[in-house]
């Protein structure tokens, strides 16, 4: 059977070799190639034939937000994923690099305390993600008695074949009688500019707050704070512990931290927790939807988007017990339809929407003035 083919791009030899020492661990994945640059990169595409990248944001000669522009101006679809460092020019570089077009990112190892430690995070954090990227390619055939449905070791998609998924149930919006009080988001893989289009279309302040989960690293999330907020209407927070949640302001669970809501007299406030990891997450979408259940109950308005897993699948399933609108990203425009794809399946999304309607239909369900 066909093995995933990866170029990996890195100007410093000690990490090509760590990538390629941790990929070719895993009997999935080939390593057809290394570059030093982007401009070599760019001539060895043609020759190894991968089927996705890793890549260094900082090179000599040509770095990797350049390489991702050339390289997209040839091959549009072919994944690319960064490796950043976790700081916040490192934060910066990585949204200029999603801009750019990269599929995906990876922090690099820090704070190991030796190789194999370093080895094993890049195991655990790049191969699902490689695999993830890569489910078009046909997966080995299962070994007898694997258990069933997890013999692909991939992790957190859906089949590939939409045949082979049962009908989508989708479900009227229920009439209420006062709009939503509060709008929650979750979102992953593809989550930074999909949210950043819906954004961009949200031309008024709106009359909730909102509360979003966007898996990513400390640092990160203060960066995208930032850059969702430059010319918008809406005032963008990274969240902070014991925080007013006020009307027409968005706040940003920090990158590994928990965020939920809690109710104090008569005012809401963020609440921040360094909790277990919730579906391998931190923050996790589920912990945040399930204190938006008891604290907002059917006044809410839940959107799920672009994500790897199944973070929030669990927070949906409470937040329509409780009578909340529950919206989805559909397959179409999402990056991965992982999270989106296992609240559709479970009946649970109210409306499917392609990425470009979202924000006329977050607009329609909360009106300018509140009754």
């Amino acid at each position: 059977m066909p093995r995933i083919r990866v170029l990996v791009v890195d100007d410093a030899v000690v990490m090509r070799k760590m990538i390629s020492e941790a990929l070719g661990s895993d009997a999935q994945l080939e390593v057809v190639g290394t570059a030093a640059n982007g401009k070599i990169a760019l001539q060895k595409i043609s020759q190894v034939n991968p089927d996705i990248l890793t890549m260094d944001i900082e090179m000599p000669e040509m770095d990797g937000i350049q390489t991702v522009r050339e390289l997209r101006k040839t091959y549009p679809k072919l994944p690319v994923i960064m490796f950043s460092t976790l700081t916040l020019k490192g934060a910066e570089s990585t949204f200029e690099a999603l801009d750019a077009g990269a599929t995906d990112y990876v922090t690099k190892p820090s704070n190991v305390g030796n190789i194999a430690e370093g080895l094993e995070r890049l195991k655990n954090e790049l191969i699902p993600k490689i695999k993830t990227h890569c489910r078009h390619i046909p997966p080995p055939p299962p070994t007898v008695g694997a258990p069933a449905g997890n013999s692909t070791g991939f992790t957190g998609i859906l089949p590939a074949s939409s045949a082979a998924r049962p009908a989508l149930k989708t479900s009227p919006a229920p009439a209420k009688s006062t709009p939503p009080a509060v709008l929650c988001i979750g979102c992953s893989t593809g989550g930074p500019n999909a949210l950043a289009a819906v954004f961009k279309d949200i031309t008024r302040p709106l009359p909730v707050p909102v509360v979003i989960v966007q898996h990513m690293p400390p640092l990160f999330t203060q960066m995208l704070a930032e850059r969702l907020g430059k010319g918008s209407p809406l005032k963008f927070h990274e969240g902070q512990e014991g925080q007013l949640v006020e009307a027409g302001n968005v706040y940003i669970a920090p990158g590994g931290r928990h965020m939920e809501v809690r109710r104090d007299g008569a005012v809401v406030r963020l609440h921040l927790h360094d909790g277990p990891p919730e579906n391998s997450c931190r923050p996790a979408v589920d912990v945040l939807f399930r204190s938006v259940s008891t604290v907002y109950g059917g006044a809410t308005l839940a959107l799920i988007m672009t994500g790897m897993g199944q973070d929030g699948l669990h927070g949906c399933t409470v937040l329509r017990e409780r009578g909340a609108t529950i919206l989805d990203q559909d397959e179409a425009t999402s990056v991965v339809w992982g999270m989106p794809g296992y609240v559709a399946e479970a009946g649970l999304a109210h409306q499917i929407l392609p990425l470009q309607e979202i924000a006329g239909v977050l607009l329609r369900l909360l009106p300018a003035t509140r009754p």
